[in-house]
């Protein structure tokens, strides 16, 4: 007994101390008011920015939500990262995830996050930009998305910052930095040698040299960014020379003489050069494969085509490809920076029928919601259409065939009254399908007893056929 005494007499050993930043979590309403200058020096002494609660949030989440402006400038410009996740979901699903009391769950977030939101809403995924938004704080979502926070980050939900935005000044400002992920640059705009200046920015003593470049005011804004140059086969060789300190060091010096850091940025190029070879060169693999499969595939197709995927062989790429783009952008660095390549085939008569598919659902759901008219149609009518593909204008041949044949037919037949309001239109071909010379479209009104009718549709007035006499 008495050697336990002893023992129980002891010094208890002392507690561990405080993990970083817990009296932010602690104090989360008013402990910045009392003890900046703690805060502050944990920062200066090197202390992570974004280390996480226990419950799994982090410091700038909670400075983001409890509105506190001079905190979340500190903590950015200390390195916390504005586009981190929460981990914590809700109060009773993380009560039973870690084996906590929902009550001591609740306890914590009200106390050490905040006491304003729902309990029971799922907040897993979510970014200070989420919270500064439900705060409703404008001056911290600037400070944020100025900091490359992405309003394109999505919850577990799958809700963007926009979602959870009153009307007014916040919707407008999320909207606005949504467009500026995506930079598009058309480089047909760049063709003469003076128009370099409007891509990175006039040089000192020159017009417009304070209004900044298209390209280098865009990246300054968001230095993350997908990149997309147009058209670059048409752009000067002067724009290319720009592009190699681009591709090659990740950042770019503007007319100011300033240097934008985007090492994070996509840049990605569309060209038509060698189009035609690529396309005469993958029907010809396409032709092979189907009489490679047909036998084995009986006549079907449209699997054919979907099953044996088109490859683009290495020698191709070495012995046809690689030369026309050489003679065109006339130099080896500028190809060397690309880090992939990629070909786009002609479409196969499976994804042809997608797209006519896709546009004829476009205008059957106009004309419901504009016009209570139902459009139906069968599969003749989709291989029909997509026979009208031309191999040189890709999907927008579909898209004007489609234009011609059917949206035309029904603008005619409204235009001379012939359609009852509410009625249901039938898409069905007429003539023999084997020649591809002879079949139309025609139009039918599908009666209550399924019964239908052709519409005797007039021809529109077309000025090249009608003759002039003077």
């Amino acid at each position: 007994m008495v050697g336990l005494s002893v023992g129980n007499c002891g010094t208890p050993p002392p507690p561990p101390p405080p993990p970083p930043f817990f009296f932010l979590f602690k104090f989360a309403g008013i402990c910045y008011h009392l003890c900046g200058s703690v805060y502050f020096r944990l920062l200066a002494e090197g202390v992570d920015p974004n280390y996480r609660h226990r419950l799994g949030w982090t410091p700038l989440m909670v400075a983001s939500m409890n509105r506190l402006h001079n905190v979340t400038k500190a903590l950015l410009d200390g390195g916390a990262d504005p586009n981190l996740g929460d981990d914590f979901s809700n109060v009773y699903s993380y009560s039973r995830e870690k084996g906590i009391h929902s009550l001591e769950v609740l306890v914590i977030r009200e106390d050490e996050f905040s006491n304003r939101l729902n309990g029971r809403a799922n907040f897993r995924g979510c970014t200070p930009l989420h919270y500064a938004v439900l705060a409703d704080d404008l001056r911290i979502v600037h400070m944020l998305l100025e900091a490359g926070a992405n309003p394109l980050l999505t919850n577990e939900l799958g809700h963007t910052p926009l979602a959870y935005a009153k009307k007014g000044e916040m919707q407008t400002l999320l909207k606005e930095w949504e467009g500026k992920g995506f930079i598009r640059m058309d480089m047909s705009e760049f063709q003469e040698k003076h128009e370099v200046a409007k891509f990175i920015g006039s040089p000192p003593g020159y017009v417009g040299h304070e209004e900044g470049g298209q390209l280098t005011k865009q990246l300054k804004q968001c230095p993350n960014a997908v990149v997309l140059f147009d058209e670059v086969d048409k752009a000067h060789p002067d724009v290319l020379t720009i592009m190699l300190q681009l591709f090659d060091e990740g950042r770019l010096t503007d007319g100011k003489g300033k240097t934008i850091e985007c090492k994070d940025a996509i840049f990605i190029m569309t060209s038509n050069v060698a189009s035609d070879e690529i396309a005469h060169h993958a029907l010809q693999l396409r032709q092979e494969a189907q009489e490679q499969n047909r036998r084995r595939l009986a006549d079907n197709l449209d699997d054919v085509q979907s099953s044996h995927k088109i490859t683009i062989s290495k020698q191709f790429k070495e012995n046809v490809i690689r030369p026309i783009l050489k003679s065109h952008f006339r130099r080896d660095e500028f190809l060397g920076r690309i880090n992939e390549i990629v070909y786009f085939l002609p479409f196969c008569h499976s994804e042809l029928i997608q797209l006519v598919s896709k546009e004829l659902n476009f205008w059957a759901k106009k004309a419901k919601q504009r016009h209570n008219i139902t459009l139906l149609w069968d599969r003749p009518v989709l291989d029909l259409l997509a026979s009208g593909y031309n191999l040189h204008y890709g999907a927008r041949s579909i898209k004007h065939e489609v234009e011609r044949r059917v949206v035309n037919q029904l603008a005619a037949a409204y235009e001379q009254e012939l359609l009852p309001k509410g009625c249901t239109l039938r898409l069905s071909v007429e003539g023999h399908t084997e020649d591809p010379g002879a079949p139309g479209l025609r139009l039918e009104i599908v009666g209550e007893d399924s019964t239908s009718q052709k519409l005797d549709i007039q021809p529109p007035f077309n000025p090249e056929e009608t003759a002039h006499f003077k």
